[in-house]
């Protein structure tokens, strides 16, 4: 809910990473994005006392649990925006996913804003617009205005589920990816679960312009957390020295944001052009995007299944996002572990063999057990929201969804992290980013008609044998992965520095038993 980044994606992690060519630097880029600054600087956000690293970290989720609460916190008002405006159900629905289409566009415009200001400006821009336009929301007069300025919100708030990754990126040692990816991908699950269920016990007696009152609030509040937030970006960190010192950094130059050609290039054209031409990418999209897109159909579907089915009000509907969110913290949890125990392990067995190749394919393992969880999920669900069956079952069966849904999105996008290059990472991350969102904006504006037409049994059932269908992807990349890449333009010039980066990853982990 990611949901959204997860909602977003890596972009901003890598903005810094794309210009550095030079072997030098690409032996300190272990991990995943190139770091300029030596291991020893200590104005290095790696070096870092651990509770400044806790407070940047904990600050950068609660900015992206605010963009996602306001995305869903608007489920709840659906009902009434059909009462009031005599729309149709599909129009109604219409801001909820037009909020996603704006941002959508966040992983094309955000890194190269953040080359040239830096995280924290772009943090503190983007998450006051969000709010200024969900304030907005509550004077809107039409559906159209209420669709376009929630269009508005999105595309101001989308940096934000950019920016955690590059965030937590900076200050935390990419021995962790999965583990912070885990915690990233966890603040847009909560914040999207928890939208509904408080909104779910304060639009019943009130009116649904307190979605947009709401979310303002929480908005504010993520803000003031943040407030004191440092720069992490370790171009402009001494890019702010230099210009202190009164001398030029010598940094060579981000491609990420010299540019106009070359933006276009690294998040428009090549993304295009992998679309068609890069097997792994192709394969992922595909998967990440149905995973995506189905997660946020269930914040439309799940209140009207548990309506029709058990005359569900607003507020009762909210237990099922109760479930969602344990099926979060599930995830992530479960996630960390198959690192810390799986991933870690094989990797200092092929640092003790002296191994040259690490076959960073293991980061799939977590996606191969999610989507065992969410395909049965969808048959779970599908065939127990009915009358003779009680409740609970379909309720925990949404958290088991989630619970796999989110193991594969954290597992698919750290592989990818990690596949490419640095340029040719922005834009597949680039691709995947924005396709998922595009995908689950669509999805939830046919979920009513499909349900209504096939029933719930039939309609998830029919997800249920797509998500079985997809299964293979992970273990065909998992096996081939490491050929496709090596075959591949974008990563065969640079397997080697893939190979040394995670090679010294290994390097500086503590002994495991």
């Amino acid at each position: 809910m990611q949901a959204t980044e997860y909602m977003g994606n890596q972009m901003e992690a890598l903005s810094d990473q794309v210009s550095m060519d030079q072997p030098g630097l690409m032996e300190e880029a272990t991990g995943g994005i190139s770091n300029p600054m030596p291991a020893s600087d200590p104005d290095n956000p790696q070096n870092w006392p651990l509770h400044r690293k806790v407070y940047v970290s904990f600050a950068s989720f609660a900015f992206a649990f605010a963009v996602a609460f306001g995305l869903t916190s608007y489920t709840v008002a659906v009902g009434d925006v059909v009462a009031e405006f005599n729309v149709s159900m599909t129009l109604a629905i219409a801001p909820f996913s037009l909020y996603l289409v704006g941002i959508a566009f966040a992983p094309v415009y955000t890194p190269h804003v953040t080359e040239r200001f830096g995280r924290a400006p772009v943090y503190f821009v983007s998450l006051p617009i969000c709010a200024l336009f969900l304030l907005g929301t509550s004077r809107a007069q039409s559906i159209g205005a209420l669709a376009v300025l929630r269009f508005f919100a999105g595309l101001g708030g989308g940096p934000c589920l950019v920016l955690i990754e590059g965030t937590f990126a900076d200050v935390w040692p990419a021995a962790t990816t999965v583990t912070y990816y885990s915690g990233l991908t966890l603040a847009s699950y909560l914040g999207a679960a928890f939208g509904p269920i408080i909104l779910g016990n304060i639009v019943p007696s009130t009116s649904w312009r307190w979605t947009a009152y709401v979310s303002l609030m929480v908005c504010l509040a993520a803000y003031l957390i943040g407030i004191g937030v440092p720069e992490t970006y370790a171009r402009e960190i001494i890019r702010t020295r230099a210009r202190r010192a009164g001398r030029p950094h010598n940094l060579p130059p981000a491609e990420s944001g010299t540019t106009l050609r070359r933006m276009a290039k690294l998040t428009i054209v090549d993304p295009i052009v992998m679309a068609f031409t890069e097997p792994i990418v192709i394969m992922t999209t595909l998967y990440v995007s149905f995973v995506f897109g189905t997660t946020f159909q269930w914040f439309i579907a799940v209140p009207a299944a548990l309506n029709l089915t058990y005359g569900f009000g607003i507020r009762s509907s909210g237990l099922a996002f109760i479930s969602a969110a344990v099926g979060a913290l599930l995830a992530a949890a479960t996630a960390t572990l198959i690192e810390q125990f799986l991933v870690l392990r094989k990797l200092r067995q092929c640092q003790d063999q002296e191994m040259v190749q690490m076959e960073i394919e293991f980061r799939l393992v977590p996606a191969m057990v999610g989507g065992v969880l969410m395909t049965g999920a969808f048959f779970w669900v599908g065939y127990t929201t009915v009358p003779t069956v009680s409740y609970p079952f379909p309720i925990v069966g949404t958290g088991v969804f989630v619970w796999g849904s989110m193991m594969i999105l954290i597992s698919y996008i750290s592989y990818l992290f990690d596949a490419y290059p640095p340029a040719g990472t922005l834009s597949a991350l680039t691709l995947a980013a924005s396709i998922r969102l595009l995908v689950a904006a669509a999805i939830p504006l046919a979920i009513i008609q499909m349900i209504t037409a096939l029933g719930g049994d039939w309609a998830y059932g029919t997800f249920g044998v797509i998500s079985a269908a997809l299964y293979p992807i992970s273990l065909v990349i998992f096996k081939f992965g490491a050929r496709l890449r090596m075959r591949s333009k974008y990563s065969a010039q640079s397997i080697m520095m893939v190979t040394l980066r995670t090679h010294q990853r290994v390097k500086s982990m503590p002994s495991m038993p």
